[in-house]
């Protein structure tokens, strides 16, 4: 099954973390072990380790990944996770970052890596944003209320939002998440909120 990830600019890796990871990053502690999904340059890989975090970013271009090369609280793992098994199948994350990419058959891999106090936060476009551009293959573009259905799943639902915004130019259709695991104590304090 195919999947996408996009950038605004395809020549001009985005290097401030999204503003949906970023409200929702204190719900991860500083020592945490995050997965950055698909992680591209690196950017929310960066985010998380300046916060303290020990990151495993992980994606299939080597070269992309080649750019977080000693970067202090970051590891990087060139691995294609479309194509065969799960190749992460023994490893638990505090947190768990996926942006501007959907592959549905990792869905439950996700949830298995996640502990069970962990967080996971989840960022990509959604049906309508063929409108304003790319994505636009229905297969790389999440249905109503998917992430929900994702979070029904066994978690617990800190956000979700799904609909146009205006950033980037000209603007996008997403869907997104910050959901806990059933270990997290009810509600989750984030700080200043």
């Amino acid at each position: 099954m195919p999947s996408a990830r996009t950038r605004p600019h395809p020549h001009v890796p985005s290097i401030q973390a999204s503003t949906w990871v970023a409200r929702f990053a204190p719900l991860v502690a500083a020592g945490a072990r995050v997965l950055d999904l698909a992680c591209g340059y690196g950017r929310h890989a960066r985010y998380f380790a300046a916060r303290g975090a020990h990151v495993l970013a992980v994606d299939r271009d080597a070269a992309a990944l080649a750019t977080l090369a000693g970067e202090a609280r970051i590891a990087t793992r060139a691995l294609d996770l479309e194509a065969g098994r799960w190749p992460l199948p023994e490893e638990r994350f505090d947190a768990i970052v996926v942006a501007n990419y959907l592959h549905r058959p990792l869905f439950p891999f996700l949830l298995a890596a996640l502990a069970d106090d962990g967080v996971l936060i989840y960022e990509t476009f959604a049906r309508g944003n063929e409108a304003y551009g790319r994505p636009a293959n229905p297969d790389f573009l999440l249905e109503r209320g998917e992430l929900l259905q994702l979070a029904a799943r066994g978690l617990t639902i800190v956000a979700f939002e799904q609909g146009v915004v205006a950033a980037p130019e000209p603007g996008a259709v997403l869907q997104r998440l910050a959901a806990v695991g059933p270990g997290r104590p009810w509600p989750p304090a984030l700080p200043g909120g």
